[in-house]
């Protein structure tokens, strides 16, 4: 197996090496492909998983799949921790652990650890760029012109705050912890105040005016989904047109090209909680099954992993009249009914020891004992280094100031490396749950009954024996998104049909998803069966081949002997 640690970040060419290598070791379980290029031309890099055998075809589009991808945005580096242990609890478990054995039997999982490899790198760098997503110029390719440009201006490798004595400023020292900053009260004159800004430089200073130098690579991949797209006026970063991104592209292509795909995980960061749909509607527009059926996905979730399950439009906006669109979890839901999630790893907070707090409000409006305990928990559980004491600093442009406060990308953007396999070893558990919910399409029976004179009756049964159905979603179902099940009859020489024909398309198969709390409510019908009958003419025998196949729940074979 690859030498791999979950203790540290792993820049491109490493994770690509530890990729390559769980490929190499393990044929009969991992092959590796790159699904296109990067903006700065890098190879993208996807892991298929599940149970090849010696065999070289490609058995996975034949089985149901999960979509797990991470780091499509540049700094959120845990993400693709959180996939490559994903791939490591895979490839070790199976043949020890049953339900990961189950899993890659019947399943398989489609792995991208760094959907955005080029955003990383720059936030992996020995001194740090950090940007939302895609390193290509957007809106615009012109250089900014002045302002303040965020970087590490000490060169420690870290990007801390800037604290500059200003009258006019709006923080004070507080008299409680006078490592931590407080707001200026309303009223409030005659003492000492602050300004605080990201650690950076500034460009055409007029030893007056501050404003933030925007960044040049405006994009956000995350609003580049053809899920109510809209443009940059609407929903910044949204870049040019759907999938005008090739990182996007990339991934858009890949799951349209494989209906077996069931369900879809984006690992993000950070707050600690299991997102889903929708961003830009309330629960009220959903079919009722598939909200219950999220609700239930997710307090699996819940129970696993720790992580709350929330609505992005009730619970993670980040004003209250502002909606999100052009995400992943709401395309893969409204594009193809299958159940997409957003993963935001790492909470401080919880961390801290602060439970009941709202995730995006939080950082508007919080007390002050928050902030506390914050920082008592970097004292006490990472050595100080989550809160840098403040140091005088001799700016090029400001003179004397202090850097120090909260190191975001240390502790609170991704988890600390000393932290990290905590935080992410209860995903895989879950995700492999995701996969084994999925439908799955079983044979029931295969039968040919003589009928005399060389006739015969064939008869199939298939069943879906998996929880979902096998359509997934009623919005899949509604809006005709997956064909249903279809069989198909291969006869031997000399037979021919007498009834029935060739190919027969027989309709969805329910799964166990809907049954009530009760069994005194319950009606068991067999709708998660169906039935194909023929009469072949075959005079001289032979043999009968049956083909079942439906593109999300799999597909099954079987001979019958067609004798006397």
């Amino acid at each position: 197996m690859p030498d791999v640690r979950f203790d540290i970040y792993y820049r491109y060419d490493d994770l690509a090496r530890i990729l390559r290598g769980y490929a190499e070791e393990r044929p009969d379980l991992v092959r590796i492909r790159s699904i296109g290029k990067s903006y700065e031309g890098r190879d993208v890099w996807l892991l298929t998983i599940t149970h090849f055998g010696d065999t070289e075809k490609e058995v996975d589009r034949e089985r149901p799949a999960l979509w797990v991808d991470g780091n499509i945005h540049a700094s959120e580096v845990s993400g693709s921790s959180a996939c490559l242990y994903l791939i490591h609890a895979l490839v070790n478990g199976y043949g020890k652990d049953a339900d990961i054995t189950r899993c890659l039997d019947t399943r398989a999982f489609y792995v991208c650890p760094r959907v955005n490899p080029d955003g990383a790198e720059w936030a992996l760098a020995d001194r740090p760029k950090i940007i939302r997503s895609s390193t290509r110029p957007y809106p615009y390719d012109e250089e900014p012109l002045g302002g303040l440009v965020q970087e590490d201006v000490d060169g420690d490798g870290r990007m801390l705050w800037m604290r500059i004595p200003d009258p006019d400023g709006p923080w004070k020292v507080s008299e409680q912890e006078p490592r931590l900053m407080v707001r200026r009260e309303p009223a409030e004159t005659g003492g000492r105040y602050y300004r605080l800004l990201p650690e950076g430089r500034l460009e055409d200073y007029d030893g007056a005016l501050i404003n933030i130098q925007p960044r040049k690579e405006g994009l956000d991949l995350n609003r580049n989904f053809p899920a109510k797209w809209r443009q940059e006026h609407e929903q910044r970063g949204a870049g040019p047109y759907p999938t005008s991104e090739p990182e996007v592209r990339n991934l858009v292509d890949f799951i349209a090209q494989h209906p077996n795909i069931t369900g879809g995980v984006a690992f993000h960061t950070y707050s600690g909680v299991l997102l889903r749909p929708f961003s830009d509607q309330p629960d009220d527009e959903f079919v009722p099954e598939d909200l219950w059926t999220y609700q239930k996905i997710g307090e699996k979730g819940k129970e696993i992993t720790g992580y709350p399950h929330a609505s992005v439009f009730h619970d993670f906006k980040y004003y209250p009249k502002e909606v999100m669109t052009g995400a992943f979890d709401d395309w893969i839901f409204g594009h193809f009914g299958v159940f997409g999630w957003t993963v935001e790893l790492w909470s401080p907070q919880r961390q801290a020891g602060i439970e009941d707090y709202k995730f995006i409000e939080w950082d508007r409006e919080h007390p002050f004992e928050d902030d506390l305990k914050l920082l008592r928990w970097s004292d006490e559980k990472l050595g100080g280094r989550g809160y840098v004491d403040w140091y005088e600093f001799e700016h090029p442009q400001l003179g004397r100031i202090e850097l120090g406060g909260r190191d975001a990308m240390y502790a609170f953007r991704n988890p600390p490396p000393d932290l990290l396999e905590r935080e992410i070893s209860p995903f895989p558990r879950w995700l492999t749950w995701h996969l084994l919910i999925s439908p799955l399409l079983e044979l029931h029976e295969a039968t040919a009954r003589p009928l005399g004179e060389g006739r015969y009756l064939v008869r199939v049964v298939v069943r879906n024996s998996g929880w979902l159905p096998t359509y997934v979603t009623k919005n899949a179902l509604n809006r005709k998104l997956v064909r249903g099940v279809v069989c198909e009859i291969e006869l031997p020489d000399g037979a021919s049909l007498e009834t029935g024909r060739q190919r027969e398309e027989i309709g969805h198969l329910e799964g166990r998803a809907y049954k009530p709390s009760a069994p005194s409510y319950a009606s068991d019908t067999t709708e998660d069966r169906a039935k194909v009958e023929w009469v072949v003419s075959a005079p001289e025998g032979g043999t009968a081949r049956i083909t079942a196949r439906h593109e999300r729940a799999g597909v099954v074979r079987a001979e019958v002997e067609l004798s006397p």
